[in-house]
Order: C-alpha cells, then sequence, then structure tokens
C-alpha cells in the first residue's frame, strides 16, 4: 500500500519544563496555532486555536490556570512550556 493519499500527521513535539503555579507558560512555537481550525478548549469549552504540546486544544491561560489548580498532576506534564533554544554559537565544549 502507498503512502499516497494519508494525511500526514505531524508528531507531537516535545515539551520543556512545566512551570510553578501561578508562572506562565512559553508557548512561543508556531505549532501550538492551529491556522485552520478552531476546536473548543478541554478545560473551559471555548474555541481556540491554540494546541498544547500533545495537541490537546487547550487556551495558554487556562492551561496556566490549570497548572496552578493541579499541581501536583501538573507535574505529570498534560501542560509544559516550549523547549529553550540553544544559544547561537555556544558548543557544549569547555
Amino acid at each position: 500500500m502507498t503512502r499516497q493519499g494519508r494525511a500526514k500527521e505531524k508528531p507531537p513535539f516535545e515539551p520543556g519544563l512545566i512551570p510553578a503555579p501561578g508562572e506562565f507558560l512559553v508557548w512561543r512555537d508556531g505549532q501550538h496555532f492551529d491556522h485552520w481550525q478552531d476546536l473548543p478548549c478541554t478545560l473551559c469549552g471555548q474555541p481556540t486555536p491554540m494546541r498544547s504540546h500533545s495537541g490537546e486544544p487547550a487556551h495558554k491561560a487556562c492551561a496556566e490556570d490549570w497548572i496552578t489548580a493541579n499541581p501536583v498532576e501538573a507535574r505529570l506534564g498534560r501542560f509544559a512550556s516550549d523547549l529553550a533554544p540553544k544559544p547561537k554559537g555556544q558548543g557544549d565544549h569547555a
């Protein structure tokens, strides 16, 4: 069977750190924004183009509120910040 005709499924992208309760998520990667479709936020039910690292529809503010309200469960990584970009021009040698 050929791969033609199949919709390409984007793999989830790697999450970074989970912010402490009350701190902000850093969602700068364009993969957090769905340019084609708003879906109901899994937390408040209102439409959103935003997506978590796993593709779950969620407003960034709702995810931050959820982390604050569920600090123990938040450690499991449902919502996380983007990976910090590597500094340019710096290798990993001394």
